[in-house]
């Protein structure tokens, strides 16, 4: 239940730095913002992390549209399954081709 609130938290953040338009949101102070929030995603417990990253798909169906992209694409976008996989090469071999067959 807290994940499920949480990631409502920073799903409406996340939505309101990629999608303000740039006369409304300085474009640098936004890009330092979400580089901040990935940052301290990466670094919260694994077993919470993996709660929010299962969380994001679900409450993106609260969203429509461009914005509903952009909460469904937060655990790729800020590298939360990289995080989740640390320590595990094989995880994170998979999760780099999965990038750059994407990218």
């Amino acid at each position: 239940m807290i994940a499920m609130q949480v990631a409502e938290i920073i799903a409406q953040y996340v939505v309101f730095l990629e999608l303000t338009d740039e006369e409304d949101l300085n474009l640098d102070t936004a890009v330092k913002m979400m580089e901040a929030l990935a940052g301290q995603l990466q670094e919260m417990d694994k077993g919470f992390l993996r709660e929010l990253v299962n969380a994001f798909p679900i409450i993106a169906e609260q969203y429509s549209g461009e914005a509903q992209e952009v909460v469904r694409g937060i655990a790729y976008g800020y590298y939360l399954e990289d995080a989740l996989a640390a320590g595990d090469p094989v995880k994170l071999a998979a999760l780099e081709a999965l990038r750059d067959a994407k990218g």
